[in-house]
């Protein structure tokens, strides 16, 4: 095989000139080589493509898939790019043997076989990994296994408790226990052990859950003699998902708080916290490292921790979350198993959710779940692992009913039934509408973009709500500040956010870039802004890296206003923080923004507009999935515009589903 391999770490040279492989991944290579000179070919190069598929957000490269279909594995060449490539790594492969393949990798000085030592790579069964998210794997897996373990003391009249607070949320088959309530079985479930997963797309309960849980939880601690109550912190992954719990709670606590809420005491609401705030801030987040003030060795102060939107956590973050959060802790993980993974590498619920859509519930838990809620999910019993004990899938939407365009596009495309996604456009929902522009500057898209316009969609409720483009809230910033700034600065971002465009690409004239220029000379030109370069009044603008002297973070979004001072307009940029504050920023401050007029889909998770449009591009990509289709339908919440070129690329889409190389799922006992 060692003769067959003497020219593909060149051959990927051309590849890394081409962009289509990072220089960090040949350069990683080539590192090997200098410290290892008699490091064979074959390793070189495997290194090099676990490098690569770490940076596609792959924990490790499966090397049986490499030997079988290495192309479509590695995205190389890159699909639409065929024609320039001057080798395919099937040309390379062709000779290889998996367990040769193996035997090489196993006897090779910079590999460990199952992580003993000290190499920079770890061969596992038929995963090669680096060997730091090895470890991440290992790490997450054990103090799992530890939180599951954990077991809680239970009152006897758990029962009783469950249902003064979950019957009133019942319908009629649910109280009677003859179809499952799984938010009452969630909070039963999270109530006895160190760990729960509660999984569910949007509208299904997970917050209304999680107060309702804390309100036992606190309850039972206040009973124990506990006078100040259970330590509990709330976070999600950036500071708009925080904004947004942050949101949904406050409304729902201050029912609670006002007494008006029959089942859960005031005084119980009162310790039930309403603001969330970052994982970054919650860890410490130490500027320009890989680090936190709270770890293993500094856990976190608290006795119950909360965090929503974890489909957005990649592997090293979770690894560091639960490294830091205290042995006696709860941990409670909420998030869509069903969305966009993380944009770093790992897909950690969707790993912990394998089997969330068909329980696979043992005899004891069955008996658990009967006796606390009155339902016998015996339809649900089944080999499940420890971990999947712990595990619900809430799947009844309260916000999206039978005749709601938006919540059965998700559905259908959720499902991969591009029949039912057909039907369901040509049923005449008006809260769901088609575009086929045939070019970027299409009047219709204009019009969409503008005001809102598209000829299916509806106007809402009783004050028949028209749907809003972006003129809405730069009229608004026109009509200027008056005497209550920081009233006038939320009514603008209020307004804002309830058009945003949503591109599955970056770059192209159909990607965030291309959008982007176009929607600022559209507004240019109707005399909504100014300019349609630096900085304007109007302009949206999202942090692209974290900023710790500013306290921003990674994708926070701020708009850049007018402001009279002393008889002079200066512009600040204004951003909404987790914690219901504003923050006003010189824009000279601001090094590392992106206008966004549009964003990808992956920048809007943990985010919801009144009238989301998502663009797909006009030609095929790797990227276009299940996964992002069903997200970007998920971000709307009262209007959604699907933008297609191509329309053919939607049932491209719907088709292809993500998946994420990694040995978690083997290593919690789920595959």
């Amino acid at each position: 095989m060692q003769a067959e391999m003497t020219s593909p770490l060149a051959q990927l040279e051309q590849y890394v000139e081409l962009r289509w492989l990072r220089a960090l991944d040949l350069a990683f290579a080539q590192l090997l080589q200098t410290e290892a000179p008699d490091t064979p070919q074959p390793v070189l190069l495997c290194a090099a493509l676990a490098s690569h598929q770490l940076g596609r957000g792959h924990i490790c490269l499966d090397l049986a898939g490499l030997l079988a279909e290495p192309e479509p594995l590695l995205a190389l060449p890159p699909p639409g790019r065929e024609w320039e490539a001057p080798s395919r790594p099937g040309q390379w492969l062709s000779a290889w043997h998996l367990e040769e393949l193996k035997a090489q990798l196993a006897a090779s000085a910079v590999v460990d076989a199952d992580g003993e030592g000290s190499a920079p790579l770890v061969l596992s069964g038929e995963r090669l990994y680096l060997r730091r998210y090895y470890q991440y794997e290992g790490r997450i897996a054990d103090i799992l296994a530890l939180k599951v373990a954990q077991e809680f003391t239970l009152p006897e009249d758990l029962p009783q408790r469950l249902a003064t607070l979950f019957d009133p949320l019942k319908d009629a088959e649910e109280r009677a226990g003859r179809t499952p309530h799984w938010q009452s079985i969630a909070a039963a479930l999270a109530a006895r052990s160190g760990v729960t997963v509660i999984s569910g797309g949007p509208g299904t309960g997970k917050t209304t859950t999680v107060v309702r849980l804390l309100a036992l939880l606190q309850s039972l601690a206040l009973e124990s003699g506990n006078e100040r109550g259970l330590r509990i912190e709330l976070a999600a992954p950036t500071g708009k998902a925080a904004a947004r719990l942050s949101e949904s709670l406050a409304g729902t606590l201050a029912g609670i708080r006002a007494g008006t809420v029959a089942e859960i005491p005031a005084e119980v609401g009162a310790l039930i916290p309403a603001e969330a705030g970052t994982l970054h801030r919650l860890l410490g987040a130490r500027p320009d490292t890989r680090h936190f003030r709270h770890h293993a060795g500094n856990p976190l102060h608290l006795d119950l921790l909360v965090v929503d939107e974890a489909s957005m956590v990649d592997l090293e973050m979770m690894t560091a979350l639960l490294e830091a959060v205290p042995a006696h802790a709860r941990l409670i993980l909420l998030g869509d198993k069903d969305q966009l993974a993380s944009v770093e590498a790992g897909a950690v619920l969707g790993d912990l959710c394998l089997h969330a859509g068909q329980p696979r519930y043992q005899a004891d838990t069955r008996g658990f779940i009967y006796r606390a809620t009155g339902f016998d999910p015996e339809a649900y019993q089944g080999p499940g692992s420890d971990l999947e004990q712990q595990i619900v899938m809430l799947a009844k939407s309260h916000r999206f009913d039978a005749q709601s365009g938006i919540g059965q596009l998700a559905f259908a495309v959720n499902a991969g039934d591009m029949g039912r996604v057909r039907q369901v456009w040509r049923q005449g929902f008006g809260d769901i509408g088609w575009l086929q522009p045939k070019q970027r500057s299409d009047q219709a898209l204009k019009a969409l973009v503008l005001d809102g316009q598209q000829c299916h969609l509806q106007a809402k409720g009783e004050a028949q709500t028209q749907p809003w483009g972006y003129r809405g809230y730069l009229e608004l910033v026109k009509a200027g500040a008056g005497q209550d700034s920081d009233a006038w600065c939320r009514k603008v971002l209020d307004a804002f956010g309830r058009f945003q465009l949503l591109c599955a690409l970056r770059d192209g004239d159909w990607g965030v870039s291309g959008l982007n220029t176009q929607v600022a000379q559209w507004l240019a030109q109707a005399g909504l802004i100014d300019s349609t370069e630096g900085w304007y009044a109007g302009r949206p603008v999202m942090m692209m890296r974290n900023d710790y002297s500013l306290g921003l973070m990674n994708g926070d979004i701020g708009l850049c206003l007018p402001f009279e001072v002393e008889g002079q307009s200066l512009l600040r940029v204004v951003f909404p923080l987790a914690d219901g504050s504003l923050k006003r920023v010189l824009p000279s401050r601001l090094t590392a923004v992106e206008t966004v007029y549009a964003m990808t889909v992956h920048k809007s998770q943990g985010s919801e507009f009144a009238h989301t449009v998502m663009v797909l591009p006009e030609h095929g990509s790797p990227v276009l999935t299940r996964e992002l289709v069903y997200t970007g339908i998920t971000r709307a919440r009262d209007w959604f515009t699907l933008v297609a070129p191509q329309p053919s690329l939607l049932a491209e889409a719907v088709s292809r589903q993500t998946h994420r190389t990694s040995g978690l799922t083997q290593r919690l006992g789920l595959s």
